[in-house]
């Protein structure tokens, strides 16, 4: 007998380096592949974080699909394709990694709690998500950003991905989460 399979949203975060003197072009790219996304089945949203020092412009561009069938679809499909080939020199490097939905990607609630507490709409974990990394990519830029001056980009790319991560994992998130535990997850009237 088969199961059914269960799948739960699931986010692509996208680092992309453009290349200099490309990013008016880079900009009406990332206009027309987001619309064309926003017409699959299954798609949640966009968010574009664009960088604050155009000397190193990278950009971090967050989609959220349903399913994982969905995404799948959408990064399969010719809309896609044709859209990488058109990027074909607007970047120095591209970065992928798919996370989890939800704030199972930061701690496990315990399995009696898990059960009654329903997870926060999508606009409060954007939010939260916001709350935690935005802060760290502050931090990591200030600490960390004289210091990879001279390292290649990709390499301090993810010299900061790691710095970023290991904080945002603990202490940062389980203790934001804990913090704004009475907005996340409201006790129902």
């Amino acid at each position: 007998m088969d199961l059914p399979q269960v799948s739960s949203p699931i986010t692509v975060v996208i680092s992309e380096i453009v290349k200099p003197g490309r990013i008016q072009e880079y900009e009406a790219w990332t206009t027309g592949i987001n619309q064309d996304a926003k017409q699959f089945e299954g798609f949640l949203g966009i968010e574009i974080i664009r960088p604050r020092d155009h000397d190193y412009p990278e950009y971090v561009v967050i989609v959220k699909f349903d399913t994982y069938a969905h995404l799948r679809d959408w990064l399969t499909s010719p809309t896609y394709q044709a859209w990488m080939d058109k990027s074909y020199g607007l970047l120095a490097a591209r970065s992928h990694q798919q996370l989890p939905a939800g704030l199972e990607l930061w701690f496990t609630l315990p399995r009696a709690q898990a059960r009654k507490v329903e997870q926060p709409p999508y606009y409060k974990k954007v939010a939260l998500g916001v709350l935690a990394v935005y802060p760290l990519i502050l931090l990591s830029d200030a600490l960390l950003g004289s210091l990879l001056a001279g390292v290649p980009p990709l390499l301090a790319l993810l010299i900061s991905v790691v710095f970023v991560s290991a904080l945002l994992t603990y202490p940062v998130m389980p203790w934001l989460t804990k913090s704004l535990a009475f907005w996340l997850y409201p006790n129902p009237s």
